[in-house]
């Protein structure tokens, strides 16, 4: 098989093979349901169950421009999945909003009856916080307009907007924003929560590159938040997730791209993982903002357990051939699959792998600094039904200061991700403990976690450092009684 084939299809299969894809499931088509004949059960922010008023539901129905779904609606059942198969709940109503004002009804409906809320925007929330039982899921999967101006070099998304529909948007115009791996992620929760991606080195985080956005806070009130109006607000969303309220237009700053970028895998077999990781953690302090490349630890559906470099060279691609020289003289690789092609290969190229409903579990922590316990820890801990994956950081990301925005991790070179998927969920309680194993074997090394994708973090407080008492001062202001509360939770002040 060619080299270079067996690069570019092997990570995505390696991945597979550890974490399955899920084909096209069937679902019946209750009867509608499109008014409650009946007050019908919800469940309050302190979890007592309450009783939604049948004259209330329709109340809300009526103000809003999109529906509002019960049980029974014929909508129901599909608005309500998410990608993480291993959440399958049940809210009381699903609010399907099309505008600010749909979004501002469902906030106030929620806030005058102390009903638990979740937000859906991408449905991509990996611990699942986009959706709840018995509360209200303010779903804004129909915002997914963008717009581009390309005198501005802007950007500017829908709430409920995916990742993939910036790329698409933006790079016919030789423009491009940070954006993650995995193209049907969210833009509205990855964005909140800080937002990683394969040009973060050279642009910075999505963060970074957001110059305003759009939002209703608990109150119900339709804000305009950038630098100048609202800021303290502003400084809260670019790294404090959904704490806030709840986000429906997001503007980004963009910049000039060539997408033929030179990308691809570079493989080994896992004996020579060793190796490859003691020669990236001296070789990766010194790399350029251009290249992004990191570890990547998988099986392949041959059962061969294998080490992936992930490369993005973001520039010259001349330049790049001659920065990767010394990594492709490490061991004797499999394969290596870099070549100068479109960047969309590498962005799409995670997205069956990562498919909608598998059952995955993930932990995660930030390396400040590549030390020999950190290898030694990784090819000890090495379970092949785990995939360890990464967020690379440094280069730009670094260079913000540290309380600049609200994203607390300024210093980390680099995020791993300990992640488990699998269908049967009688295999939730072995993998969800094999996953948790290797995060407490590397746990001594890394500090911290994205909120974006930890399950049970050890609490938003530690995880802010010295920014979570100004977090909380804000939360207190604009969410004093802690209605968005389905995230990694700041308390009101």
């Amino acid at each position: 098989m060619d080299r270079r084939k067996f690069c570019r299809t092997t990570i995505a299969a390696g991945v597979a093979a550890s974490y399955p894809l899920l084909g096209a499931c069937s679902r019946s088509e209750p009867p509608v349901a499109t008014t409650a004949n009946t007050s019908i059960r919800g469940i309050s922010l302190e979890g007592a169950e309450i009783e939604l008023e049948k004259a209330a539901i329709k109340e809300l129905g009526d103000a809003m421009t999109g529906p509002v779904m019960l049980s029974g609606h014929p909508d129901y059942d599909g608005a309500r999945k998410i990608w993480n198969g291993m959440h399958d709940k049940s809210p009381a109503l699903i609010a399907r909003c099309m505008n600010n004002e749909d979004v501002s009804n469902a906030v106030t409906f929620a806030r005058e009856r102390n009903l638990l809320v979740s937000v859906r925007g991408g449905g991509h929330s990996w611990p699942g916080k986009s959706i709840c039982n018995d509360g209200l899921m303010i779903d804004l999967s129909l915002l997914t307009n963008v717009t581009i101006d390309t005198e501005a070099q802007r950007a500017f998304v829908g709430g409920g907007a995916l990742l993939g529909h910036i790329d698409q948007a933006s790079l016919p115009h030789g423009l491009v924003t940070t954006a993650g791996v995995v193209s049907h992620t969210g833009a509205g929760g990855f964005t909140l929560g800080g937002g990683f991606g394969r040009l973060n080195r050279k642009y910075g985080l999505a963060v970074d590159n957001l110059r305003s956005v759009e939002m209703i806070t608990a109150d119900g009130e339709i804000r305009s938040v950038n630098s100048e109006q609202n800021p303290d607000l502003f400084w809260a969303v670019r790294g404090g997730g959904g704490n806030f309220g709840v986000v429906t237009k997001f503007e980004y700053q963009l910049h000039p791209f060539d997408r033929n970028v030179l990308s691809g895998s570079i493989i080994w077999p896992i004996d020579q993982a060793r190796d490859v990781l003691e020669f990236y953690a001296e070789w990766s302090a010194g790399l350029s903002d251009e290249l992004y490349v990191g570890p990547t630890i998988a099986t392949t559906p041959e059962g061969a357990r294998v080490i992936m470099m992930d490369v993005v060279y973001n520039g010259d691609p001349a330049a790049g051939e001659k920065e990767l020289e010394a990594l492709r003289k490490v061991g004797t690789p499999m394969a290596d699959g870099v070549v100068v092609q479109d960047y969309t290969v590498m962005q799409t190229n995670l997205d069956a792998a990562f498919g909608h409903g598998v059952r995955s579990y993930a932990k995660n922590g930030m390396v400040k600094e590549w030390t020999q316990g950190l290898v030694d820890s990784i090819i000890d801990a090495d379970d092949p039904r785990i995939f360890l994956a990464n967020h690379v950081a440094g280069g730009a990301v670094k260079r913000v200061g540290e309380l600049d925005t609200a994203f607390p991790h300024r210093n980390a070179e680099i995020m791993l991700v300990i992640v488990a998927g699998w269908m049967d969920p009688a295999q939730d309680d072995e993998l969800i403990a094999a996953s948790r194993a290797v995060h407490k074997a590397i746990a001594p090394h890394v500090g911290g976690y994205y909120d974006n994708i930890d399950f049970d973090g050890s609490g938003a407080e530690g995880n802010y450092g010295p920014a979570y008492e100004r977090l909380s001062k804000i939360k207190g202001k604009f969410d004093a009684g802690n209605l968005f509360r389905l995230n990694s939770n700041i308390k009101p002040a």
